[in-house]
């Protein structure tokens, strides 16, 4: 039986990120590479905690739009990853 994952964003919600200027992404970018340690977090916890900055935070844009970010960091070298990113509470990320 093939494991769930979290999603993808609905057609409405890759609009809104779609609308996202550089200067925002690098920003949260920049707050979700503030959570994370050399010790592994979850992805979860780094995502929920990057959420609650009121200076990134854009209405309608998801919890998966910050996994994706996290994705893209893992995939850049920023950040190293332990189990299906697609599965926030199911994996982690650590600072080289």
């Amino acid at each position: 039986m093939a494991v769930p994952t979290d999603g993808d964003l609905t057609d409405e919600q890759a609009k809104i990120a779609a609308s996202l200027t550089p200067e925002l992404i690098e920003k949260i970018d920049e707050c979700i590479l503030s959570h994370a340690t050399v010790s592994e977090r979850k992805v979860a916890m780094i995502v929920g905690l990057t959420m609650m900055d009121t200076s990134i935070r854009v209405a309608g844009l998801p919890d998966l739009f910050y996994r994706d970010r996290v994705k893209t960091l893992v995939t850049r070298g920023l950040l190293l990853a332990e189990g299906n990113l697609n599965r926030m509470g199911y994996s982690e990320v650590r600072l080289p």
